[in-house]
């Protein structure tokens, strides 16, 4: 019988700098051999940094931190110089690590610690074998994290059993038995649209031609607002875990990111029209989407009347509010959509979770003349709203932005015009002035808001 080496035959502990030990991490963040379902091209990596550990060992360098410091992915260049950008780029650096029972292996565990369950292969993998949670406990164990400031480690795993990196937050946040990666982490879940996100579902990039460069995934927490070009991203990047305003889907790699639901969802509904943004803190909490509707009598109907008559909507209610559901309510509903800018499913007549927030926080936009006017109302600044500023838009504001930003000197990107029709030239004029602004990340995509136009035109 041939003998098998030594450091074979037990786990790495997580702190210990020798070359063995610094191998086994990195085999174990490149994921599983081709034969359990990793990806072949994980291998020829892992190989790679085998090759590249054993060649520190022969320098005298040792131990992991050298290779960790070649995978770091590339910040963008226009990040350089600027903390708040360097900020927004920290999510691509999230090596993480493979699949992992919780707790991790016995040598990653705490003297005492539980003895960690098996992980389950794919074929256990099924909506009865998942636990059921809802997207509420979804949330509030995500912010678990981000109140403990919880730091970034690829090797450590939190009191909770989960591993500390971008991808045991979401097998944490989604209750799963195990601890995953970016490579599994889809098989626990059903692919989505985007624009058919909520909170508790996750936007997940894996590379895998190459899973420690870029591959990434974060909780979405609800949209920024109306537009939907940006959202409440919980992530575990480092230095620590976060919650922040995020675009759409990420700071890069954006379209190469992908939308998914958790498969154990349960109670998943947040009510129709409006979008899955939940009130802004302080504001009477959305009711459901069963209290609205035909057949519907309660005194949240009547509420709704109330707060839709005090933003303009007198003229659809002959006797005043009610709280038996009517046509009446339905129209200055969607009279109040409509004046936000939505159109479609989102200007239905009927209040989901941001109509209602929205309406008892008194932010949005009040109902203009009649039903479907034309044109979008302006704010006191004059500012027509974020939807007059979108690819494919063609308006009279995006011509009057144009000349703004050339005679404030910011229109060197105009080959020609400026003309009433959104160009990227339009865009990344915007961004330009944002930038002169001392603004970064978000505060700069290149798409005017309230602020960016009182500025612009002060």
């Amino acid at each position: 019988m041939s003998s098998v080496p030594a450091f074979e035959e037990f786990e790495p502990a997580p702190d210990c700098g020798c070359p063995g030990c610094a191998r086994h991490r990195r085999d174990l963040a490149l994921g599983l051999p081709v034969r359990a379902g990793g990806h072949p091209a994980a291998h020829g990596a892992r190989r790679a940094l085998v090759l590249v550990t054993a060649a520190g060992a022969v320098l005298g360098g040792g131990g992991a931190s050298g290779i960790a410091t070649a995978l770091v992915p590339v910040a963008p260049s226009d990040a350089a110089g600027t903390a708040d950008a360097a900020d927004a780029a920290l999510g691509a650096d999230t090596p993480q690590g493979g699949r992992a029972p919780l707790h991790g292996p016995p040598a990653a565990q705490a003297d005492g610690g539980p003895t960690p369950g098996a992980v389950p292969t794919t074929s256990q993998i099924s909506t009865e074998t998942l636990r059921k949670t809802t997207r509420t406990e979804i949330i509030n164990r995500a912010k678990t994290w981000v109140t403990a400031q919880v730091p970034y480690s690829m090797e450590k795993y939190w009191s909770d059993g989960y591993r500390q990196d971008c991808s045991g937050y979401i097998s944490m946040a989604w209750n799963l038995r195990s601890n995953e990666w970016t490579g599994s982490l889809d098989r626990f879940a059903v692919r989505i649209d985007r624009t058919q996100l909520q909170p508790g579902d996750i936007l997940l990039f894996h590379n895998p031609a190459n899973p420690t460069r870029g591959s990434h995934v974060t909780i979405f927490g609800g949209w920024t607002d109306y537009t939907h070009t940006s959202y409440i991203a919980y992530e575990q990047t480092k230095p620590r875990t976060r919650k922040q305003a995020t675009p759409m889907a990420y700071w890069e790699n954006s379209s190469r990111y992908v939308a998914y639901r958790y498969k154990g969802l349960a109670g998943g509904g947040t009510g129709a029209g409006g979008g899955a943004t939940a009130p802004p803190t302080g504001t009477v909490a959305y009711p459901g989407g069963a209290k609205f509707g035909p057949g519907a009598n309660n005194a949240h109907v009547t509420r709704l009347g109330q707060m839709l008559i005090q933003r303009g909507a007198q003229r659809f209610y002959a006797a005043g509010a009610g709280p038996k559901w009517s046509e009446a309510d339905r129209r200055a509903t969607q009279a109040f959509q409509r004046a936000q800018g939505w159109k479609g499913t989102e200007a239905d007549g009927l209040p989901g979770p941001h109509t209602w927030a929205l309406l008892v926080s008194g932010k949005g936009k009040d109902i203009g003349g009649s039903s479907g006017s034309s044109g979008p109302s302006t704010d006191a600044n004059g500012f027509p709203g974020r939807g007059s500023f979108r690819p494919g838009q063609s308006n009279a504001y995006v011509e009057k932005l144009g000349k703004q930003l050339v005679k404030r000197g910011f229109g060197k990107h105009y080959l020609s015009g400026p003309g009433p029709r959104w160009t990227e030239a339009d865009r990344r004029n915007v961004e330009a002035f944002q930038r002169a602004q001392g603004w970064r990340g978000a505060a700069a995509d290149g798409y005017p808001g309230p602020e960016t136009w009182r500025r612009l035109f002060r």
